[in-house]
């Protein structure tokens, strides 16, 4: 039997080519808001300009001064609450329950970016930033690996750049606690060949049922929809003794003038994790026994522990196997801390347009419109 035809982790693939299959268009809606189409640009601006001000009442800490952001509360992107906040006054009530890990900061400092590794599959190249993997022919020969090894906590986050149609399968992600380096040839697949070498957990993304179900809970549960919470109501995505932002965990389309609708569906989690711009990502979390579990991430959302009893002692380095229908994709770096006040202006500016379009029309240096833009 072909190996890629085995499958592992929550879903399989096949390594043999199908014409027209796995072909996949993503819904685009027409918008009934007339608000849509000729939007005084004016507006934009005056709403921006409000927004701004109320970004310069922040306080050092990025603690809100009082009314909001465009009339908008500002409170979504404040560090968490201290013990004690009444539940429901401030949004990190919620979401910073005790127990949660040691913020980042002097005492745990903040991982470094994340970057492909040198050693990879005979069809991947890797471009000189390290942070965009393309397999260049075939369906195999895939399998990327993180640089370096992962912290605690940190999550190696991807976004699917490109599809190639005519293959079945889909990307693949996982950790494995063998050194790239020590390799004497990366193996043609992630599933079986390298999970066979040993010390390897590698999960495989479907387009449905990737959730898996909690310890102690029924199965199906992990098979019954779910939507998360919006960015704006819950900013922080919890796993375990982690609190990750969700801000850049969740797919965003190209600007158009329909990707603020198409946005609504990455950030719901409404299309399918294998389309393109969806954001995938791995991370292990300790446990008190020594031992740590897996997670994966899809567009902001905790797919549960796909892997338990991984040696949480030693390195273990993220592996990224560009499959298949997956052509390409790119690094995306995240920020554990405080949202840098970068962050908070695109936040501002999103928030005072109708669509990403209209900000070609701001008055603002080129670099931050292409950071709303794109990022």
């Amino acid at each position: 039997m072909d190996p890629g035809v085995q499958d592992g982790g929550g879903g399989g693939s096949t390594s043999a080519k199908v014409s027209g299959f796995g072909r996949s268009h993503p819904g685009r809606r027409r918008s009934d808001d007339p608000s849509v189409e000729g939007r005084d640009p004016r507006a934009s601006r005056d709403s921006l300009r409000g927004g701004m001000a109320e970004l310069a009442a922040l306080g050092p800490l990025g603690r809100a001064s009082g009314k909001g952001v465009g009339g908008r509360r500002t409170i979504p992107y404040m560090p968490p609450a201290p013990a004690g906040l009444p539940h429901g006054r401030e949004m990190a009530a919620v979401s910073d329950p005790v127990g949660l890990g040691a913020p980042w900061g002097p005492a745990r400092p903040e991982p470094p970016p994340t970057r492909f590794h040198p050693v990879h599959g005979a069809n991947i190249r890797v471009d000189l930033s390290g942070t965009r993997a393309t397999r260049v022919e075939s369906f195999a020969h895939g399998v990327c690996f993180s640089r370096e090894p992962l912290a605690p906590g940190q999550v190696f986050l991807v976004e699917i750049e490109e599809k190639e149609l005519g293959w079945c399968g889909h990307l693949r992600l996982g950790l494995t606690a063998l050194d790239p380096a020590s390799l004497a040839a990366v193996p043609e697949f992630s599933l079986p060949d390298l999970v066979s070498l040993g010390h390897t957990w590698v999960f495989a993304i479907t387009r449905h049922h990737n959730r898996v179900p909690r310890e102690g809970r029924p199965e199906a549960e992990a098979l019954a929809p779910s939507r998360p919470p919006a960015l704006l109501v819950e900013p922080y995505l919890c796993i375990e003794q982690f609190r990750i932002p969700r801000d850049r965990l969740v797919g965003r389309s190209r600007p158009g003038l329909y990707s603020h609708l198409l946005d609504q569906l990455y950030e719901l989690n409404v299309l399918p994790p294998t389309a393109r711009r969806s954001r995938l990502g791995v991370l292990f979390c300790p446990r008190p026994d020594g031992t740590a579990d897996m997670h994966i991430v899809i567009n902001g959302e905790d797919m549960g522990p796909s892997a338990r009893g991984l040696p949480a002692a030693q390195p273990l380095y993220a592996v990224v196997d560009v499959f298949a229908s997956t052509k390409s994709v790119r690094l995306i770096q995240l920020e554990y801390g405080l949202p840098s006040l970068q962050t908070l202006c695109r936040l501002v500016i999103q928030r005072s347009v109708v669509h990403r379009l209209a900000i070609d029309g701001l008055h603002l240096p080129k670099g931050l419109k292409d950071f709303c833009k794109y990022e």
